[in-house]
């Protein structure tokens, strides 16, 4: 299998585009022949999630060897359930719980693999030397991508986040990382500054003579690395699956799924999910008061020229969503000089307008909705009150959109709500919204929201109270080139 890049400049194959994370023009690593090559689906649908996990990473990643054995390390004994991502009843809709990995979020689902996979394909390279990861958070990819690679031979991994625009756990997750191969810094900006940062870094560290002369090479543990976004494929087979098992559907029924949305990876993987043959209904796009996606859906423009909302639910508090890029190659039919065009103009100036036609094949496929603070809060509170079931602000914002899609466009398809962070990431907010008082820190927090509802604390969110704090970096968006640079430098000293 031969992957090129969204912008028409790069090919690799699967290891290799595993490795590099982005392409050396700039753009994604995507399959030109997503929707052509033969994929079992239905057999798919016979397997446990381990096997689901297994059959489409063989599919999408075919060169990288041993893919049984990789998803075994992957997930056997890191989550709360075989299922890895159980589904729930709730009300007249399904919740996909997403976050019974061991950051309690649902990068956990790709970043235990992600680990696997470098470590594959950089021995079946022969490379040597060190791979860097690179990594921007808005908050759950840190986490999850430091418990991946923390202490993994021949890997060394830096994250970013945006400084005050994570949660206090989220961040608490972070900077207690232990590891010899783990740095974690804070960026005085927003996400969108730490993702072009890490952009910036990649295309100013790829000729780097020193870096290359040490035989260093660059990675990325962002869903713009396919080796991140292709295990997000699973849970949309495994939650169809978990359907047929309950009779709630039959097989070649469509489903629908609601997804929160922030960087477009999350709900990508399941328009992917769809291209290989799985019955995938609508996909509705949920955002936050940035909604920048929802106004792109509705107008055909993406201008990220807008204020900018730091919110309850932080890890969608973002303006650039980078794998909207790999959706626009493939509605286009691999323009690849259109793709090139429309991110050219939205980094020169800020917004690009994408064919009407081609909106209208989106729009066919995509719906989109948005939500306040205030609209999430009473959400979650209102979800508890009638439903017993507590979520995060994040799983609220898609609760809300699926509430508006059903008065939209009514009828017996089944939805899937994708959930995708544990409440207790969030108290203080998930506790003021359901008519508790947040007060004192976070971990006082979650006390009280423990005692409250009775949902029991993650285990791994509980002993946080109980870790030093190991990383208290903060540098301006301008120095994260130099302070990369410094810390390898001190690294290999």
């Amino acid at each position: 299998m031969v992957y090129i890049s969204t912008r028409g400049g790069a090919s690799a194959g699967a290891a290799e585009a595993v490795l590099r994370g982005i392409a050396a023009d700039g753009g994604l690593f995507v399959d030109p022949m997503l929707a052509q090559e033969p994929f079992d689906w239905q057999h798919c649908l016979t397997l446990d999630a381990l096997g689901i996990q297994t059959m489409l990473l063989k599919h999408l990643l075919p060169d990288i060897d041993g893919m049984d054995g990789l998803c075994r390390r992957a997930y056997d004994g890191k989550f709360e359930t075989d299922e890895l991502t159980p589904l729930v009843r709730v009300g007249e809709d399904y919740v996909l719980e997403l976050f019974r990995g061991p950051t309690s979020a649902f990068k956990d689902v790709a970043l235990s693999m992600l680990p696997q996979l470098v470590t594959a394909a950089r021995t079946q390279r022969g490379e040597r030397g060190e791979c860097v990861v690179l990594t921007a958070t808005s908050g759950d990819t840190g986490k999850a991508a430091l418990e991946g690679f923390h202490d993994v031979p021949g890997t060394r991994i830096f994250v970013f986040y945006p400084h005050g625009g994570v949660s206090a756990i989220q961040r608490a997750q972070m900077v207690t990382q232990e590891g010899k191969n783990v740095t974690v810094c804070a960026v005085r900006g927003n996400f969108d500054d730490c993702q072009t940062g890490v952009k910036k870094a990649f295309a100013a560290l790829a000729g780097d003579e020193e870096l290359l002369c040490r035989g260093l090479s660059l990675s990325s543990a962002n869903s713009i690395n396919i080796g991140r976004l292709a295990p997000q494929l699973g849970y949309y087979f495994i939650a169809y699956a978990a359907l047929l098992r309950e009779g709630r559907i039959a097989l070649g029924d469509k489903v629908d799924y609601v997804v929160p949305t922030g960087n477009f990876g999350d709900i990508l993987a399941g328009w992917m999910a769809k291209r290989l043959g799985l019955p995938v209904g609508r996909l509705v796009c949920a955002s936050n008061a940035n909604r920048v996606l929802t106004d792109f859906f509705e107008t055909g423009v993406y201008d990220r020229r807008r204020d900018f909302y730091r919110t309850d639910s932080p890890s969608m508090d973002i303006l650039v969503s980078s794998n909207l890029e790999r959706l626009l190659f493939y509605v286009s039919d691999g323009d690849c000089a259109l793709v090139r065009s429309c991110m050219e103009q939205l980094a020169r100036e800020g917004f690009y307008r994408f064919p009407e036609e081609l909106m209208e094949k989106l729009r066919a496929e995509f719906s989109a909705y948005c939500c306040t603070d205030a609209e999430g809060a009473e959400t979650i509170g209102a979800l508890w009150r009638e439903e017993g079931y507590l979520c995060d602000p994040h799983t609220a914002v898609a609760v809300r959109a699926a509430q508006d899609y059903r008065r939209e466009r009514p009828g017996d398809v089944p939805l899937v709500i994708l959930s995708t962070a544990s409440p207790y990431k969030f108290p203080g907010a998930v506790l003021g919204a359901i008519g508790g008082r947040a007060e004192g820190d976070e971990y006082a927090q979650m006390d009280a929201l423990a005692s409250l509802t009775g949902v029991p604390v993650p285990r791994r969110l509980a002993a946080l109270r109980e870790k030093d704090v190991l990383h208290r970096d903060v540098i301006g968006i301008d120095e994260m080139i130099p302070y990369i640079k410094t810390k390898l430098s001190e690294a290999l000293s």
